[in-house]
């Protein structure tokens, strides 16, 4: 009996033994910190790995809402404010005085009709014209004017954007530079800038707020590819260097659209200006003859039908060549 107890004795400190073995000896030996800096060894690499896509998707992020930022703001309104029709047109005058110049055009035109002795009809609706419907066309032919004297020398500042960079001048001495040497209106738009720039506002916001001055998807373009660079990085001479390449493109495009539609055009020309001239030339022929369109009910109406009829197939004419490019 005094033997089994010794056996069974012996038995439960060597299993108590061998757990204690088993559960403190990686403790005491250190095999345990061994294998976690082998651990953490092998997770070296994948911990790196997951970094860089980690910094790839926040640089695709920063790109994607720069991007919708651009987009929203690019979003021009059909009928922009009057003080920004006015500052695209290249004016320097203020909203107040442009209403007094129309109003003065109004009231002169108003007055020279009524004393014509033509009605007090005819002498409203010449002010109303000269009041509303001039200044604004004006505007709108200032308008155009300067984009297309924009789009002539745009393509030229951004090639000397792109040497300036080249050869390791910042960005905002490149931009001087144009501001300086370049013609109108390149050399206003891009003072604006470069004041904007320096009174504190970023340099791709203030490249970004070009296109409300000029409207048109060259600047564009420009505002977007110096936002993305100025937020997110990247090569910017090589990123210039294709929009110049692009803006050439637009430009040679453009010019051959024109010149494949200048047979429309002239065709419009002379289907608009027929009836006149004949009409003209019938008038000083025969005289009588002619003389019943406007003297009798039945020819009014079909001078206004004519009209009418003329006046659809120009519009109709107009927006078939009208390229919106």
């Amino acid at each position: 009996m005094k033997m089994q107890t010794i056996a069974l004795v012996s038995m439960v400190s060597t299993a108590i033994g061998g757990v204690a073995w088993v559960l403190l000896y990686p403790l005491l030996s250190g095999e345990r910190q061994a294998e976690q800096r082998r651990a953490n060894v092998a997770r070296a690499e994948p911990i790196a790995r997951t970094t860089g896509r980690t910094q790839q998707r926040s640089r695709r992020e920063q790109v994607e809402e720069t991007l919708k930022e651009l987009d929203v703001r690019s979003r021009k309104p059909k009928y922009p404010p009057l003080t920004t029709r006015i500052t695209q047109a290249g004016l320097s005058w203020s909203k107040r005085q442009f209403l007094l110049i129309a109003a003065g055009l109004g009231l002169l035109a108003l007055t020279l009709v009524f004393l014509s002795g033509l009605g007090i009809v005819p002498a409203l609706a010449a002010g109303f014209v000269a009041a509303c419907g001039v200044p604004l066309w004006l505007l709108s032919f200032l308008k155009k004017r300067r984009e297309k004297q924009f789009l002539n020398h745009f393509p030229d500042a951004v090639d000397v954007i792109v040497r300036g960079i080249k050869a390791g001048l910042p960005l905002h001495d490149s931009l001087r530079v144009i501001a300086v040497e370049s013609q109108e209106p390149i050399k206003t738009e891009f003072r604006s800038i470069v004041e904007t720039q320096t009174i504190g506002m970023p340099l791709g916001e203030a490249c970004a707020k070009l296109y409300e001055r000029m409207p048109l998807a060259e600047a564009n373009f420009f505002g977007i590819v110096v936002s993305i660079q100025q937020k997110a990085g990247g090569n910017l001479s090589e990123a210039l260097g294709n929009l110049s390449r692009v803006l050439r493109e637009r430009k040679k495009m453009k010019t051959k659209i024109q010149a494949m539609s200048m047979e429309a055009k002239a065709s419009a020309t002379i289907i608009g200006s027929l009836p006149i001239a004949v009409g003209t030339l019938v008038y000083l022929t025969s005289p009588d003859y002619i003389q019943l369109l406007w003297t009798t009910d039945l020819g009014r109406i079909m001078i206004a039908g004519c009209a009418m009829w003329m006046a659809i197939g120009v519009f109709v004419m107009k927006q078939m060549i009208n390229f919106d490019f």
